[in-house]
């Protein structure tokens, strides 16, 4: 009785530094967006006093001045000038904004649909050099993203589509990221569900659209959150692919603000990170679940 008390008291104390070491982890993760979210209304003096030494350190004129930058949770004055200025007076926001969206539907769209087919045949179809073909797939993973990035201008340049949406969609509907995942989803879809399909009459493309799929679902929720996540945020592509600034996305637009616009720097991050807030909210459930069952892990 004593050692199962003693056992239990370790096992409580364990859980409580648990508890505390992944709330202050999540405290680490959650204050940067916080903090963007309550500087984005605040004014833009207020902003520059708080965080105008950033600038003084990086152009040299903060020379025996002391070093530190005011971080603020509230605002002395709520504003909302920095958002009128995103939205309505800085049309060029707006463009960026529909821009990623541009770009980032249509790979989503496209990769989710050219995996589920082609992760189908990998898990549940045999023929020769099924298991090589899927071997070539990880492969493709494990090099560098930017590996692939000579290859895809020589491709690019060759087909003429530089400076066009298309160079930078096509290579992301035939990544193989979403192959991979949805590939090792599948496969725990047992086969009786098929060949139970296959007795009644139910051929290939029946049983993928009216079993396999909806029994997927929560991998293809996974899949697209990731896949949303990757190529909104992306940088490279649409960096050396678009040489046209009105093409190109929100994400080069984040990284040219300069310190006298943090105020839109604050608020342009808010709506950012907006779209993906909300898909991630709305499909926490299923993303969960399909990151369990794909084995992917963090």
């Amino acid at each position: 009785m004593i050692k199962q008390r003693a056992r239990a008291r370790r096992i409580g104390v364990a859980r409580l530094f648990l508890t505390l070491w992944l709330g202050l982890a999540a405290l680490a993760m959650l204050t940067p967006i916080v903090l963007t979210a309550t500087n984005s209304l605040m004014t833009q003096r207020e902003i520059g006093f708080n965080y105008g030494l950033l600038g003084a350190i990086t152009d040299g004129s903060a020379e025996g001045k002391p070093a530190f930058v005011n971080l603020k949770l509230l605002p002395d004055w709520l504003s909302l000038h920095s958002y009128a200025q995103v939205l309505i007076l800085a049309p060029k926001f707006l463009q960026m904004f529909w821009n990623s969206a541009a770009l980032a539907a249509p790979i989503v769209a496209g990769q989710t649909g050219v995996a589920a087919l082609a992760a189908y045949a990998l898990a549940k179809l045999r023929f020769p050099g099924r298991d090589k073909l899927f071997a070539v797939y990880l492969m493709t993973m494990l090099m560098p993203f930017q590996v692939t990035l000579v290859p895809n201008y020589m491709v690019a340049n060759a087909l003429g589509l530089m400076d066009t949406e298309a160079a930078v969609i096509l290579p992301g509907v035939f990544g193989a990221f979403g192959v991979f995942l949805l590939r090792q989803f599948m496969s725990h879809i047992p086969s009786a569900y098929l060949e139970a399909a296959r007795i009644d009459g139910a051929g290939q493309w029946t049983s993928f659209r009216r079993i396999v799929l909806p029994l997927a679902k929560p991998g293809l929720a996974a899949l697209i959150v990731l896949l949303f996540a990757d190529y909104w945020n992306m940088i490279e592509q649409p960096l050396i692919f678009l040489q046209d600034a009105a093409k190109q996305p929100l994400s080069l637009y984040l990284a040219y603000i300069e310190r006298d616009s943090l105020g839109i720097g604050f608020a342009a991050s808010v709506l950012y990170m907006t779209p993906m807030l909300l898909l991630f909210l709305y499909a926490e459930s299923y993303f969960v679940e399909g990151v369990q069952l794909s084995g992917i892990k963090g």
